[in-house]
């Protein structure tokens, strides 16, 4: 049975448990931890997908292992002066990276309100970090029943 993965639910708790008003300081943490991309992806941005509801340009890309628990990879670009946009890739990053593809089709759609940022960020762009969400999980899907 799926369940959403180990490393995620540990960053949801993590923000759960700092008091609202550090929340956005720790997505600023985590901003500046967004691994860059490898040189194969970084020498050809046309293998990424851009998430055009982000307010910042951000591109991903995700790549779903051949192995019996097909692991996923997950690469995302985002500009340095996209502090927000690159905190949320960055939690994506560190919660869903080298997780089984079947744990992150099981990872809530919602997952992102679940941060406890809502009230720090405006609807849009909780909407972008939730269409990053939509964007891994489709790409999934697609490499899966390929």
């Amino acid at each position: 049975m799926s369940q959403t993965p180990a490393a995620l639910r540990e960053i949801v708790e993590e923000f759960t448990e700092v008091p609202e008003a550090d929340r956005l300081e720790l997505l600023l943490e985590f901003s500046r931890e967004l691994p860059e991309l490898p040189p194969r992806l970084a020498e050809h941005p046309e293998l990424l997908e851009q998430v055009v509801e982000c307010q910042s340009p951000l591109f991903l890309v995700v790549e779903v292992g051949n192995d019996e628990n097909r692991l996923t990879r997950l690469f995302f670009s985002a500009p340095p002066e996209a502090p927000t946009t690159r905190g949320f890739a960055s939690v994506l990053a560190a919660g869903l990276d080298g997780a089984p593809a079947t744990d992150i089709l099981a990872v809530a759609d919602d997952m992102p309100q679940s941060l406890g940022l809502s009230r720090a960020l405006s609807p849009l762009r909780m909407r972008g970090m939730t269409a990053m969400l939509g964007r891994i999980k489709r790409q999934v899907r697609e490499q899966l029943e390929a």
